[in-house]
């Protein structure tokens, strides 16, 4: 001891420092059992505070100090395990001691991760060569040296039915025709199997195979999740982004950089903003972020949405699992928890939401509509003028012309007259008497009325003896239902259905009408007002009232409840003007009381002449609207994708065990300290635009050493169904090691010298020697390598769920090759506080189209899908779960969706086979496994067809493991 003491000089123990010099020693022999969560004998050596208030250290006195006489004597009682603390370590410990303990108080001890910086995944790129040896393709000279030292063969080549059957099930996740297999195997080019994979990579089917596997990465869905999940109809933007960046080959860096930061860094492709919907692809929580009054419950809320994106971003692109450091330092890996929240400062400034693809994309859509929209609402009011049709006052309510101009769910509010869209609930600064005129032509006013007497005109025309009420409102007065409406139907009809309309109005409103402009722009005369008027609250018994005056003189009223209506039909003489409709609550309360107006029509009662003039004019105003209206469906939809948008960043601070009410230090954004890559980040007060570009440019720098090999190894993955290294999403301590690592490495160096393609991988790959193998079983071979890590076959695979489901339909003759654009829906939607979604079978050209354009719902899965392993889009997926279960039998057996498709892919069979037993036998296994069936095959399917039908023996063809197998 004294040699040591004599040792560390006097400068040397002024120097003790905390951080640096004591720290590592408790990391390294005291935490192990007296770290966070582990007091072991009532000992924690957390922090500072930990110690003095147990008296185990005494600041400045180190022979008071307990902590001293446990690790110092011949048998020192600390550490318990292991080799007990050298002299230096002890003396070291005794010197910060004796000069006061200087802890930082906030910094806490942490147990340091078992990768340190020497971990496989962190170290460089190497530039590997391959080895020196006589096969054609790289590829193959690392895969058969290694099979080489473990005294194993690799198989042989495949035949070339079977290796077609790969390549189109690999690259475009479809069957390939029987024809394209007939004429691969017959080709005697020797350079067959290449050009076909230049071809496959070329088709537009690439793109919608390979999004697939991006979009189980990015945990894609249509709908938010959680406990409202509410509809996100356009997100499918960016699905298509992703479709057309595989077909177009796009540079990987780009690919990622877009996705990050495509809307700051190239705010003028609208591709590249598109491309941002994968930060809002995840699930988000509508009811923390949005209804909750719980300033808690947000903070958590928002914690969990910056979670995702960092998560999804970190996880994705770099394969660490940076979310264990929310809590604390990471256990398996470098990665501080302070450096977590420096990467969550880097999403600070985002919020999910739908937003507009661009302010021109924006403003070219909405002045080609309004055009077009003027235009049709032009024709629609000549249309209804010469052939002297009915005004629908509904649709006048919805901003219409009468004639179907209008739009459904707009409404005028009782209190100012001014148009709102989106639902009300119960009405603040209500003034019953007040009356509000309207930008509206054919609407004089709208109004709260009052008691016993209200004004209903703009000429002071007013309405008497009403009926008491409570003289509160609620929502708008509506071209439809209003806000929260029980029901639509009156009677038996649905008035809110199809060739129907209707005036909400919950009471207490009231709205007039100008019949004197309509006849002004109608030319009409005596005209007569009908209605069916209903009641579309809950109560049965009588509840809510109506009224009904033409210029100040009551001509219909009544009380109605639930199962009550009441028909209205009034003549309006040609010198009266003012049409006026009322519900008021009755007396008894305004729940509920929602008075419904059912295609409440103004009919002209004068005829029109019908002369031939009239009726060409007619027919050509009619050719004129149908033109327009096709092109304003050619239109689409607006420009608008959800995505994220983009505003000053809030500060952010550690939180202590991840508790968004336990802020510690404010951190500033920035990245991982592992690895290699420029320092490219600066303060808190950088924008969001500079720290998204930031981390893009770190993420994609060529001397990051994870980005490449992670996305080199999931391509591996997706074509052998193991990668490399067998976890894609976890290239930390946690995960696998690579089996091939100097292959990893050429293929990661590969990427960067091919300019990032990634078409350039999937060449190399399928190329190969060693993804042509038979995937025969060899006992030899397995008994060294029974999971064949060394890759000495083929690994057989089952195809995923979308994939059978697209084969089915390829076979049947259904599938539907349209493609982009909203997703089909093989669901009824219901409208509730927590949406239902009830699935159908789909069965219809619309809902043939490939899964990839699927309107994926989170909280409810599809069924069939789901049994057939389909991963749950509320998590990221790095490889699906393939697992064998009677279900999944039955299911390809008896569910309806198949019961349909098996009669199609008969009705195909009688068309292309005619009626000759065996040619349809022969076709039938021709279109579902590429090949001929064998003679006991045709015997025992000659049978089946006898005795149960040609559907019947579509349907086990499909039920077969030859069909949901590749190989």
């Amino acid at each position: 001891m004294l040699a040591t003491v004599l040792a560390l000089t006097a400068a040397d123990a002024a120097d003790v420092q905390f951080q640096r010099d004591v720290a590592p020693i408790f990391q390294s022999h005291c935490l192990r059992c007296h770290g966070p969560g582990k007091a072991s004998g009532d000992f924690s050596i957390v922090s500072a505070d930990d110690l003095v208030s147990k008296e185990f250290l005494v600041p400045g006195d180190p022979d008071s100090s307990h902590l001293l006489a446990l690790i110092t004597g011949d048998e020192p009682e600390m550490p318990k395990e292991g080799r007990p603390l050298s002299d230096v370590q002890v003396e070291t410990i005794r010197q910060w001691v004796l000069q006061g303990a200087d802890w930082p108080r906030e910094f806490k001890l942490q147990q340091r991760s078992k990768a340190d910086s020497s971990w496989w995944s962190l170290q460089s790129v190497a530039p590997i060569t391959p080895p020196d040896r006589e096969e054609k393709y790289p590829i193959d000279r690392f895969v058969r040296y290694q099979l080489e030292q473990q005294g194993i063969k690799h198989s042989p080549r495949a035949d070339r039915r079977t290796l077609i059957r790969r390549l189109y099930f690999d690259l475009l996740g479809l069957p390939p025709a029987p024809e394209e297999v007939k004429q691969f195997v017959d080709d005697a080019d020797p350079d067959a199997y290449e050009k076909l994979v230049d071809r496959l990579l070329d088709l537009p089917q690439f793109g919608e195979r390979w999004a697939r596997h991006w979009l189980d990465i990015a945990h894609y869905a249509d709908t938010h999740g959680f406990e409202r999940d509410q509809r996100r109809d356009n997100a499918w933007h960016y699905r298509d982004y992703v479709i057309h960046a595989f077909n177009d080959d796009k540079p990987y860096d780009l690919f990622l950089t877009e996705q990050i930061c495509g809307d700051v860094q190239y705010s003028d492709d609208s591709d590249a903003v598109i491309a941002t919907g994968f930060l809002a692809a995840g699930p988000w929580d509508f009811v923390g972020q949005v209804e909750t009054k719980s300033p808690i419950l947000r903070r958590s809320a928002r914690a969990l949405d910056l979670d995702d994106m960092v998560t999804q971003v970190m996880t994705s692109t770099m394969a660490m699992t940076v979310n264990c450091a929310r809590c604390h330092d990471h256990k398996l890996d470098p990665i501080s928890q302070r450096e977590y929240y420096q990467l969550v400062a880097v999403f600070a400034g985002l919020k999910r939401e739908d937003r507009v693809i661009s302010v021109q994309a924006q403003d070219q859509y909405n002045a080609s509509k309004q055009e077009l929209e003027s235009e049709i609402a032009k024709l629609a009011f000549a249309i209804g003028e010469l052939s002297g049709d009915a005004i629908d006052l509904a649709d006048v309510v919805g901003g219409g012309n009468g004639f179907g101009s209008g739009k459904k769910g707009i409404g005028l509010d009782a209190r100012t007259g001014k148009v709102q869209e989106r639902p009300f609930g119960a009405l603040g600064n209500v003034k019953p008497g007040n009356y509000a005129t309207t930008q509206y032509d054919f609407v004089d006013g709208v109004f709260v009325p009052a008691v016993a007497e209200t004004q209903i005109s703009s000429t002071g025309l007013k309405a008497t003896e009403l009926p008491a009420h409570g003289g509160q409102a609620w929502d708008m007065i509506r071209n439809g239902p209003v806000a929260s409406q029980y029901s639509t139907k009156l009677g038996a009809i649905d008035f809110a259905g199809d060739g129907h309309s209707m005036i909400g109005l919950h009471a207490n409103a009231g709205i007039t009408f100008d019949i004197a402009a309509i006849r002004q722009a109608t030319n009409h005369g005596q005209v007569r007002f009908s209605s069916t008027v209903g009641y579309g609250g809950r109560t049965v018994e009588p509840s809510a009232e109506f009224r009904v005056f033409v210029d100040a003189a009551l001509v219909s009223k009544g009380r109605l409840g639930r199962n009550d209506t009441a028909a209205v039909e009034v003549t309006i003489e040609a010198d009266q003007r003012f049409l006026t409709l009322i519900s008021t609550d009755g007396g008894n309360g305004y729940g509920h009381d929602q008075i419904s107006f059912g295609d409440p029509w103004l009919t002209p009662l004068e005829s029109r002449p019908g002369s031939d003039e009239n009726r060409d004019r007619l027919a050509e105003l009619k050719q004129q609207k149908t033109r327009l209206e096709n092109r304003l469906t050619e239109l689409g939809q607006p420009p608008l994708f959800y995505g994220v948008v983009s505003e000053s960043p809030q500060p952010v601070h550690v939180l202590d065990r991840g508790d968004p009410e336990s802020p510690a230090e404010a951190v500033a954004p920035g990245r991982l300290g592992l690895g290699k890559g420029s320092q490219v980040f600066g303060s808190q007060q950088m924008s969001d635009a500079e720290r998204r570009i930031a981390l893009a440019k770190w993420i994609t720098d060529p001397s990051n050493p994870l980005t490449r090999r992670v996305i080199v190894n999931r391509l591996w993955h997706w074509h052998f169904g193991t990668g490399i290294v067998d976890t894609p999403s976890d290239f930390g301590f946690g995960g696998s090691r690579p089996s091939h690592p100097q292959l990893l490495d050429w293929l990661a160096k590969e990427l960067l010298d091919g300019k990032w393609s990634l078409k350039n991988i999937h060449r190399l790959i399928v190329t190969s020697e060693t993804y042509k193998q038979s995937s025969q079983w060899r006992t030899d071979a397995a008994a060294v390598d029974a999971d064949n890590r060394l890759l000495w076959r083929m690994n057989p695979r089952r195809i995923e769920a979308e994939a059978v489901r697209d084969t089915i339909l390829a076979v049947s003759g259904k599938l539907n090759d349209a493609m982009y654009g909203p997703g089909y829906r093989d669901f009824d939607y219901h409208e509730a506080y927590a949406p239902i979604y009830s699935y159908k079978v789909a069965d219809a050209p619309e809902v043939w189209r490939r899964s990839v354009y699927r309107y994926v719902v989170r909280t409810t899965p599809q069924q069939f899908l789901t049994t057939l392993d389909c991963p749950d889009p509320a998590n990221l997926t790095p490889k699906r779960n393939v697992t064998t279960t009677a279900l999944q039998s039955l299911a390809l057996f008896n569910n309806e969706f198949m019961l349909r498709q098996a009669g199609y892919f008969a009705q195909r069979l009688e068309r292309e086979a005619g009626t000759d037993t065996e040619s349809r036998i022969k076709r039938a296994f021709e279109l579902a496994f590429n090949r001929f069936p064998s003679e006991e095959e045709l015997r025992m399917g000659a049978d089946l067809l006898k005795n149960h039908g040609l559907p019947q023996l579509c349907r086990v063809l499909f039920n077969a493991s030859e069909f949901v197998y590749i190989d």
